[in-house]
């Protein structure tokens, strides 16, 4: 039984960040984030130029605070009435209104969508990048409502003489036409004012509700107040079109104005046609009052009024007029406020005096002779009707004046104009965005990678398990050369051996360190059989196999090299050999141990190749026949060398380990992790096996790993 070697234990988990290391796995990854970067960056710049420009049209409105000078101060309470102050705000939801853009969807024909047929994504950018534009103005569409939902499109006919033709999605023809006519039949009408195209080209046309086109203006328009409480508004709108957004926007801004003027002027206007209907009713009263007064003195032969009748007259006028005053005064503050407010309460305390103050010269003016008393009344009648007459008149003069004057609390400041460069795309953000993008992306990539893949690196980490690491073999770029040769079909005959093609390899000098290294290790070994296996497939345990058994026969031993993978089994290839009569048939009896070595063109070192592939390799292995090999080679030969399949993929390895007095395991640089390599030592322990250590193949030099292979190229040098 063999002992469970004693393991330390590291904490795996530690929350201490290397920087050193993450910045060895990018250098490691440059040229991957240096492409990524570039395709990235290139994207970027094609989209940019791709992309469509974006302009943008602005103009400046000033909404303007009514003062108490110029006609207001010229018509006094009048001009009061009308001077109602809206914030920058109420008026921004005026312009965004339907009733203001409404009018410019139907001004511009905005419901109807007339746009080129490109190639998606590229082909709009395309034409443009070549000047190859193609344009239509639609000024009037119309179809009928079982082909609202469908797709049209308008396919130029001659591009010289401007003839189109209207095809529905059913490929059916319903309307030809020229630009600039009205084409016209029962169903549809088309107006297409301008097309610039060449023949053949295509464009679509759809149709859309006026409210869609509102929103769709209101989605392109953007008004903000500049600074606070300024009221000067600014509105911008974006598109595609320079000189359309440009008319668009003059259009609402002079909509608005328009309607702003109307709604001032209506005020006035409605005030101006009540009072113009009441007049021909005052001047009745006024002419009735006077022809009783006339009649009345020349019925008492003129009678005249006395001085204190005359000052009562007077008063009593003045009274009139205040109480009249204060009932135009009434009727507009009534609009704003209720009767408990102090301004409206005021008002009606005002009122009331003067009441008092009626109703005593009306008990004084009863004290007067018969005569005298009826002269002051039908006098009073007469006078008041007069005042409240000419008052009239001069209302409807200063209402008259109000509305010949009024020019509305808004002025456009500055006509809308579209810049020159674009609004949109950024091009050089769009560019510098991509590339950091790329370089976002690659980096995180190759750190997320780097994170979910923790390939051994270092021998530290597999000796912290309690394996010893034998030997560290660089990794070949001539091996790999040779590795290809290997696997090409049709290749017998030849040697592939890097041992013998390159002696002086740095991998080979690494496996002359193994062979003095393991020298040592395998005197305390119950017998002189070495197998070599490995986690994962993949590793290069046949690399190390054929060129540790040639380096070792070099020094005069005699070497036994067996291929113990009887599934997918090449050592033979690398020997330029074949595969036939090897172990699997002489395990299962068909030929003797005689005719299953083959001698290869290396001095004192012989192979046992696979053979046929068995269906029952675990089978064959475990047959006594293959103790017996064992020990009639461990007998003959000074180093018998077993090459077996991963151990974690099958369980031939654990077969021919309980045989063997040496086992290694082979682990390959950045690919095998530290679990992997612990749990297939654990899996050759519970069958009793001793793993004596491990061989850390295809080592690199990597910026990211502080452990350098440590090989100097001191490579044989011939004299000349």
């Amino acid at each position: 039984m063999t002992t469970q070697q004693s393991r330390q234990t590291t904490d795996n988990s530690s929350d201490e960040i290397d920087l050193g290391k993450l910045l060895g796995i990018l250098l490691d990854a440059k040229w991957l984030i240096i492409v990524v970067t570039a395709i990235f960056a290139v994207a970027g710049v094609a989209i940019a130029l791709l992309s469509t420009p974006i302009y943008k049209a602005d103009a400046l409105i000033q909404i303007e605070q009514k003062s108490s000078g110029g006609i207001s101060a010229m018509v006094g309470d009048m001009g009061e009435l009308f001077s109602q102050e809206s914030s920058a705000t109420t008026e921004i939801e005026i312009i965004k209104s339907r009733m203001i853009l409404g009018d410019t969807v139907d001004k511009f024909n905005l419901t109807t969508v007339a746009s080129p047929s490109y190639l998606p994504l590229v082909g709009k950018g395309i034409a443009r990048l070549s000047g190859d534009l193609n344009r239509i103005t639609i000024s009037r569409y119309e179809l009928p409502d079982y082909a609202l939902g469908m797709e049209h499109k308008l396919i130029v006919l001659d591009a010289d003489k401007k003839q189109y033709q209207l095809v529905r999605e059913d490929e059916r023809v319903v309307l030809e036409g020229t630009a600039g006519k009205l084409a016209q039949n029962e169903d549809y009408t088309l107006f297409v004012t301008d097309l610039q195209s060449s023949t053949g080209f295509e464009f679509g046309i759809a149709k859309r509700s006026r409210l869609e086109a509102i929103e769709w203006l209101k989605r392109n328009l953007s008004i903000s107040e500049r600074g606070k409480q300024t009221g000067i508004l600014n509105i911008s709108f974006e598109g595609e079109d320079r000189t359309l957004i440009s008319d668009i926007l003059n259009h609402i801004s002079q909509t608005y104005f328009l309607q702003n003027v109307e709604r001032n002027s209506a005020e006035a206007e409605k005030s101006l046609t009540f009072l113009k209907q009441h007049l021909p009713e005052i001047k009745t009263n006024l002419t009735s009052s006077e022809d009783i007064l006339n009649q009345y003195r020349q019925e008492n032969e003129s009678v005249d009024l006395g001085l204190e009748a005359q000052s009562t007259l007077k008063v009593m006028v003045e009274l009139e007029a205040q109480l009249n005053e204060l009932t135009f005064k009434e009727s507009d503050i009534s609009q704003r406020f209720t009767k408990d407010h102090p301004a409206y309460r005021s008002l009606l305390d005002k009122r009331q005096t003067l009441l008092n103050e009626k109703e005593r010269l009306n008990q004084q003016v009863q004290k007067l002779p018969k005569t005298q008393r009826e002269i002051l009344r039908m006098t009073r009648d007469v006078e008041v009707n007069q005042q409240i007459y000419i008052q009239l008149l001069n209302k409807v003069q200063e209402l008259s004046i109000i509305k010949a004057g009024t020019v509305g609390n808004v002025r456009i400041l500055d006509s809308a104009q579209t810049y020159m460069v674009p609004v949109k795309p950024k091009k050089p953000l769009i560019a510098v965005l991509a590339t950091l993008l790329g370089g976002m992306l690659s980096v995180a990539f190759v750190l997320v990678k780097a994170a979910f893949h923790r390939g051994v690196e270092n021998p530290d980490e597999i000796e912290q398990i309690g394996l010893s690491v034998y030997a560290s073999v660089p990794r070949s770029e001539m091996q790999e050369s040779l590795f290809s040769k290997v696997k090409k079909k049709h290749r017998d005959g030849q040697m592939a051996l890097l041992a013998e093609a390159n002696p002086a390899d740095l991998s080979v000098e690494a496996l002359r360190g193994l062979r003095t290294s393991l020298h040592f290790a395998m005197m305390e070994a119950d017998n002189n059989v070495l197998m070599i296996s490995g986690p994962a497939p993949g590793i290069g345990k046949s690399f190390v196999s054929t060129n540790f058994a040639a380096v070792a026969a070099k020094t005069g031993q005699r070497v036994l090299l067996i291929d113990a993978d009887m599934r997918k089994g090449y050592l033979q290839k690398p020997f330029g050999l074949k595969w036939d009569n090897g172990l699997s048939d002489l395990l299962s009896g068909k030929i003797d141990t005689a005719q299953s070595i083959k001698t290869t063109s290396i001095e004192n070192l012989d192979i046992i190749a696979r053979g046929q592939v068995p269906p029952n390799p675990s089978e064959l292995l475990m047959h006594r026949r293959f103790k017996e090999l064992l020990d009639w080679a461990s007998s003959e030969y000074d180093l018998v060398i077993v090459d077996t399949p991963p151990v974690l993929a099958v369980t031939d390895p654990s077969i021919v380990g309980a045989l063997a007095g040496t086992t290694l395991m082979v682990a390959r640089f950045g690919q095998n992790t530290v679990k992997e390599i612990d749990v297939a030592r654990d899996r050759f322990e519970k069958a009793g096996i001793e793993v004596k250590g491990v061989i850390l193949n295809a080592v690199e030099k990597k910026a990211s790993s502080s452990y350098g292979y440590g090989y100097y190229n001191y490579a044989y040098k011939s004299d000349s």
